[in-house]
C-alpha cells in the first residue's frame, strides 16, 4: 500500500468509527421523526407564529413533554397566561431544561436537556408571577400528556393473578405486543436488574446503572399460561442479538427473562433448549427478579398513546 492509500484508509477508518458511535448514541435516545415544520423549530431554532400554537390556550391538567424525545419538560400547574402568544411557564421540571446564551447576544435560549431540541427563550423579572420567570415555548416543540393518561390506576392483585417480567429491547415495543394478548390484564414498563435506587430514564441511558428496560405483565393464568408468555417473548424479538435489540444498542436493551421461582426458570430453560435444538442461536439470559422500578409516566403504553406501532419488534411464529 502506498502512502496516499494508507492515509485514505486511516481517514476512512476514523470516519466509519465516528458514524458508528454517533448512530448508537442517536438510537439510544429513540428520537421521534419530525415534520419539516417541527424540524424548522426544534432543530434549526425557528419560531412558530404567535397565537397559532396548539397549546397556547390549553388549560387541561397534565405534563408537557419534548416532541423530539418525549422527555418531560413542564407541568400544567406551572403554566400561565402571559398574553405573549406562546405557551408560558414560570417553572420547569427539575433538570429538564437547559439555558444557553442566544446567538443574538441578548436573549437566553432554552432547550430540552435530554436531546437539546430548541424550545424557545426564557425571560426574567417581568412581574407575571412570583417566580419572576417566563419560559416562552413553541407549542410545536412539545406534546401534551393529559393527567388521566398518566394516572391510570394499578389494578388490585387478586389471588388468581400473577406477574411476569421480560426484557427484550425497547420496552415500548415489548409492552405493545404483550398488552394485546388475551389473558394479559395489565402491563407496565420500567427498569430492573440495576444497582441504584429510583433510576430515571436518563440514568438507564448512561448504561452505568445496570438496569434493563423491562415490562411487568399482570396475567390471568386461567386464560394464558406462563409457558405461553415465554413462547410469545421469543416470538416478538430477535433473541439471537447480543447487547441490544434492533437499532437500540447497549446493555439496557439485552434479551433477558427475569424468573421468580425455580419452576419459572425451568420453563425458561426448556424453551431455550427447544430453540437451540431447532438450530437457533439464543443470546437470552436468565436472571432472578429484583426490584421493579416503574418508568416515567410518558413511557407507559407509549405506542397506544401515539397511535403508532413498534419500530424494532414484530411477531414471528416459531413454536
Amino acid at each position: 500500500m502506498n502512502i496516499s492509500l494508507k492515509y485514505i484508509a486511516i481517514i476512512f477508518f476514523f470516519i466509519t468509527c465516528n458514524i458508528c458511535c454517533q448512530t448508537k448514541t442517536d438510537n439510544k435516545m429513540k428520537y421521534n421523526d419530525l415534520t419539516p415544520k417541527e424540524a424548522h423549530v426544534i432543530l434549526n431554532k425557528g419560531t412558530e407564529a404567535p397565537y397559532i400554537g396548539e397549546f397556547t390556550d390549553n388549560k387541561a391538567k397534565g405534563t408537557y413533554v419534548c416532541r423530539q424525545c418525549n422527555a418531560p419538560l413542564y407541568l400544567s400547574k406551572d403554566k400561565f397566561n402571559s398574553g405573549c402568544g406562546w405557551p408560558s411557564f414560570d417553572d420547569e421540571i427539575d433538570g429538564a431544561v437547559l439555558r444557553i446564551p442566544d446567538a443574538d447576544g441578548m436573549r437566553t435560549e432554552i432547550v430540552c436537556a435530554n436531546c437539546k431540541g430548541h424550545l424557545g427563550h426564557v425571560f426574567l423579572n417581568e412581574g407575571f408571577t412570583d417566580k419572576q420567570t417566563r419560559h416562552c415555548v413553541n407549542s410545536i416543540s412539545m406534546e401534551f400528556v393529559p393527567e388521566e393518561q398518566q394516572l391510570k390506576p394499578t389494578i388490585k392483585m387478586e389471588n388468581n393473578l400473577k406477574k411476569a417480567y421480560f426484557a427484550s429491547g425497547c420496552f415500548w415495543g415489548t409492552e405493545y405486543y404483550f398488552s394485546k394478548l388475551k389473558g394479559v390484564i395489565e402491563t407496565s414498563v420500567g427498569y430492573m436488574g440495576g444497582h441504584i435506587k429510583n433510576p430515571t430514564y436518563e440514568d438507564v441511558c448512561t448504561k452505568k446503572s445496570g438496569h434493563l428496560e423491562t415490562v411487568e405483565i399482570v396475567y390471568d393464568p386461567t386464560k394464558i399460561s406462563y409457558d405461553d408468555l415465554v413462547k410469545f417473548f421469543f416470538e416478538t424479538h430477535d433473541f439471537s442479538q447480543e447487547n441490544g435489540q434492533g437499532p437500540d444498542i447497549g446493555p439496557q436493551y439485552k434479551s433477558v427473562i427475569f424468573y421468580q421461582s425455580p419452576t419459572e426458570k425451568e420453563v425458561d430453560e426448556k424453551y431455550i433448549k427447544i430453540l437451540k435444538d431447532k438450530g437457533y442461536k439464543v443470546a437470552t439470559t436468565l436472571q432472578p427478579t429484583s426490584k421493579f422500578w416503574k418508568a416515567e409516566n410518558y413511557h407507559q403504553q407509549y405506542y397506544d398513546h401515539k397511535g403508532s406501532t413498534p419500530y424494532c419488534h414484530s411477531y414471528k411464529a416459531i413454536f
